[in-house]
Protein backbone atom coordinates (compact mmCIF):
# COMPACT_ATOMS: atom_id res chain seq x y z
CA UNK A 1 0.00 0.00 0.00
CA UNK A 2 1.01 3.34 -0.77
CA UNK A 3 1.25 6.36 1.51
CA UNK A 4 0.20 8.71 -0.81
CA UNK A 5 -3.22 9.25 -1.84
CA UNK A 6 -4.42 9.60 -5.31
CA UNK A 7 -5.80 12.69 -5.02
CA UNK A 8 -2.57 13.95 -3.48
CA UNK A 9 -1.08 12.98 -6.61
CA UNK A 10 -3.68 14.63 -8.87
CA UNK A 11 -3.08 17.45 -7.02
CA UNK A 12 0.55 17.10 -7.44
CA UNK A 13 0.35 17.10 -10.98
CA UNK A 14 -2.38 19.65 -11.73
CA UNK A 15 0.59 22.07 -10.02
CA UNK A 16 2.71 20.96 -11.49
CA UNK A 17 1.14 19.96 -15.18
CA UNK A 18 -0.18 22.81 -16.81
CA UNK A 19 -0.90 21.26 -20.41
CA UNK A 20 -4.00 19.55 -20.78
CA UNK A 21 -2.50 17.11 -22.76
CA UNK A 22 -0.06 16.08 -20.67
CA UNK A 23 -2.55 15.70 -18.12
CA UNK A 24 -4.55 13.82 -20.42
CA UNK A 25 -1.85 11.69 -21.07
CA UNK A 26 -0.66 10.80 -17.49
CA UNK A 27 -4.62 9.90 -16.88
CA UNK A 28 -4.10 7.43 -19.71
CA UNK A 29 -1.37 5.96 -18.62
CA UNK A 30 -2.53 5.82 -14.65
CA UNK A 31 -5.50 4.37 -16.10
CA UNK A 32 -2.89 1.81 -18.28
CA UNK A 33 -1.04 0.83 -15.07
CA UNK A 34 -4.22 0.18 -12.68
CA UNK A 35 -4.98 -2.44 -15.56
CA UNK A 36 -1.77 -3.50 -15.85
CA UNK A 37 -1.28 -4.33 -11.94
CA UNK A 38 -3.42 -7.43 -12.46
CA UNK A 39 -2.16 -8.54 -15.23
CA UNK A 40 1.43 -8.52 -15.06
CA UNK A 41 1.70 -7.43 -11.02
CA UNK A 42 0.33 -9.30 -8.19
CA UNK A 43 -3.84 -7.66 -8.57
CA UNK A 44 -4.90 -5.69 -6.10
CA UNK A 45 -2.36 -5.06 -3.73
CA UNK A 46 -0.55 -3.33 -6.76
CA UNK A 47 -3.03 -1.31 -8.35
CA UNK A 48 -2.12 1.83 -6.22
CA UNK A 49 1.39 2.04 -6.65
CA UNK A 50 0.93 0.91 -10.48
CA UNK A 51 -1.78 3.55 -10.75
CA UNK A 52 0.31 6.28 -9.21
CA UNK A 53 3.82 5.45 -11.24
CA UNK A 54 1.07 6.27 -14.15
CA UNK A 55 -0.58 9.31 -13.23
CA UNK A 56 3.11 11.09 -11.94
CA UNK A 57 5.49 10.14 -14.23
CA UNK A 58 5.88 12.73 -16.50
CA UNK A 59 4.36 15.05 -13.33
CA UNK A 60 7.66 17.57 -14.01
CA UNK A 61 8.18 17.45 -17.41
CA UNK A 62 6.37 20.35 -18.04
CA UNK A 63 7.65 22.92 -15.25
CA UNK A 64 11.05 21.34 -15.63
CA UNK A 65 11.99 19.54 -18.61
CA UNK A 66 15.75 19.47 -18.35
CA UNK A 67 15.22 18.33 -14.42
CA UNK A 68 12.85 15.16 -15.34
CA UNK A 69 12.27 12.79 -13.95
CA UNK A 70 14.49 13.95 -10.95
CA UNK A 71 12.26 16.64 -9.18
CA UNK A 72 9.34 13.97 -9.14
CA UNK A 73 11.72 11.25 -8.16
CA UNK A 74 12.76 13.32 -5.03
CA UNK A 75 9.51 14.01 -4.55
CA UNK A 76 8.35 10.78 -4.01
CA UNK A 77 11.35 9.16 -2.10
CA UNK A 78 11.04 12.34 0.30
CA UNK A 79 7.25 10.36 1.05
CA UNK A 80 8.68 6.35 0.75
CA UNK A 81 7.48 6.12 -2.06
CA UNK A 82 10.41 4.29 -3.32
CA UNK A 83 8.80 1.37 -5.79
CA UNK A 84 7.05 3.99 -7.34
CA UNK A 85 10.34 6.57 -7.40
CA UNK A 86 12.24 3.53 -9.17
CA UNK A 87 10.06 2.99 -11.75
CA UNK A 88 9.45 6.39 -12.62
CA UNK A 89 13.42 7.01 -12.67
CA UNK A 90 13.30 3.84 -15.23
CA UNK A 91 10.66 4.45 -17.76
CA UNK A 92 12.75 5.96 -20.14
CA UNK A 93 15.73 3.21 -21.81
CA UNK A 94 18.26 5.80 -22.08
CA UNK A 95 18.71 6.91 -18.53
CA UNK A 96 20.33 3.62 -17.95
CA UNK A 97 18.45 2.62 -14.28
CA UNK A 98 17.52 -1.08 -14.25
CA UNK A 99 14.30 -2.64 -14.44
CA UNK A 100 13.96 -4.47 -11.06
CA UNK A 101 10.73 -5.03 -10.58
CA UNK A 102 7.27 -5.73 -12.53
CA UNK A 103 6.38 -1.94 -11.39
CA UNK A 104 9.31 -1.00 -13.78
CA UNK A 105 8.81 -2.95 -16.56
CA UNK A 106 4.87 -1.82 -16.97
CA UNK A 107 5.44 1.31 -17.11
CA UNK A 108 8.13 1.45 -19.45
CA UNK A 109 5.67 -1.00 -21.64
CA UNK A 110 2.81 1.32 -20.71
CA UNK A 111 4.14 4.89 -21.17
CA UNK A 112 5.29 5.31 -24.95
CA UNK A 113 2.30 2.49 -26.39
CA UNK A 114 -0.14 4.52 -24.86
CA UNK A 115 0.54 7.81 -26.33
CA UNK A 116 0.64 5.90 -29.77
CA UNK A 117 -2.13 4.58 -29.18
CA UNK A 118 -3.68 8.26 -28.84
CA UNK A 119 -2.24 9.70 -31.84
CA UNK A 120 -3.84 5.94 -33.31
CA UNK A 121 -6.90 7.27 -31.85
CA UNK A 122 -7.47 10.77 -33.57
CA UNK A 123 -6.78 9.70 -36.73
CA UNK A 124 -9.54 7.14 -37.06
CA UNK A 125 -13.15 8.44 -36.89
CA UNK A 126 -14.43 5.24 -34.59
CA UNK A 127 -11.09 5.98 -32.32
CA UNK A 128 -10.05 3.51 -30.05
CA UNK A 129 -13.71 1.65 -30.56
CA UNK A 130 -12.44 0.56 -33.98
CA UNK A 131 -8.70 -0.01 -32.99
CA UNK A 132 -7.04 -3.17 -33.77
CA UNK A 133 -3.80 -4.32 -32.90
CA UNK A 134 -2.93 -5.26 -36.10
CA UNK A 135 -3.38 -1.15 -37.30
CA UNK A 136 -1.26 -0.40 -33.91
CA UNK A 137 1.67 -2.45 -35.51
CA UNK A 138 1.35 -1.28 -39.06
CA UNK A 139 1.70 2.19 -37.46
CA UNK A 140 4.47 1.82 -35.56
CA UNK A 141 6.23 0.69 -38.83
CA UNK A 142 6.09 4.14 -40.65
CA UNK A 143 8.51 6.56 -38.92
CA UNK A 144 6.39 9.72 -39.89
CA UNK A 145 3.22 8.81 -38.10
CA UNK A 146 3.50 9.64 -34.24
CA UNK A 147 7.43 10.48 -35.35
CA UNK A 148 8.24 11.62 -31.88
CA UNK A 149 7.22 8.29 -30.15
CA UNK A 150 10.39 5.86 -29.70
CA UNK A 151 9.58 2.98 -31.50
CA UNK A 152 12.60 1.02 -29.71
CA UNK A 153 11.22 2.47 -26.28
CA UNK A 154 7.70 0.26 -27.40
CA UNK A 155 9.36 -3.02 -28.09
CA UNK A 156 11.66 -2.71 -25.35
CA UNK A 157 8.94 -2.51 -22.41
CA UNK A 158 7.11 -5.36 -24.41
CA UNK A 159 10.22 -7.45 -24.11
CA UNK A 160 11.32 -6.78 -20.45
CA UNK A 161 7.82 -7.67 -19.31
CA UNK A 162 8.27 -10.73 -21.98
CA UNK A 163 4.96 -10.36 -23.55
CA UNK A 164 3.59 -10.76 -27.49
CA UNK A 165 3.72 -6.77 -28.40
CA UNK A 166 0.36 -7.45 -30.32
CA UNK A 167 -1.16 -8.98 -27.17
CA UNK A 168 0.07 -5.81 -25.71
CA UNK A 169 -1.43 -3.91 -27.57
CA UNK A 170 -4.84 -5.18 -27.55
CA UNK A 171 -4.56 -5.57 -23.72
CA UNK A 172 -4.25 -1.72 -23.27
CA UNK A 173 -6.62 -1.00 -26.21
CA UNK A 174 -9.07 -2.81 -24.31
CA UNK A 175 -8.18 -1.49 -20.70
CA UNK A 176 -8.51 1.77 -21.98
CA UNK A 177 -11.84 1.74 -24.31
CA UNK A 178 -14.13 2.44 -21.65
CA UNK A 179 -12.22 5.34 -20.67
CA UNK A 180 -12.30 6.77 -24.46
CA UNK A 181 -14.15 10.16 -23.68
CA UNK A 182 -12.38 11.26 -20.47
CA UNK A 183 -9.05 10.71 -22.22
CA UNK A 184 -9.35 12.40 -25.46
CA UNK A 185 -9.14 8.10 -27.73
CA UNK A 186 -13.09 8.61 -28.46
CA UNK A 187 -12.29 9.74 -31.99
CA UNK A 188 -13.88 11.86 -34.54
CA UNK A 189 -16.88 10.18 -35.02
CA UNK A 190 -17.80 9.90 -31.09
CA UNK A 191 -16.79 13.27 -30.40
CA UNK A 192 -19.40 14.37 -32.85
CA UNK A 193 -22.03 12.62 -31.30
CA UNK A 194 -21.41 13.56 -27.75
Amino acid sequence: MTGITRNEAWELLCAWTPSEALRRHARSVELAMRAAASRYGSGAADEEPFGLAGLLHDADYDRWPEEHPERIVSWLKERGEESVAHAVSAHYTQWGVPYESQLDKALLACDELTGFLGACCHVRPGGIETLKAKSVLKKLKNKKFAAKVERHEVHEGARLLGVDLADHITFLIEALRPHAVEIGFAGALSSEGS
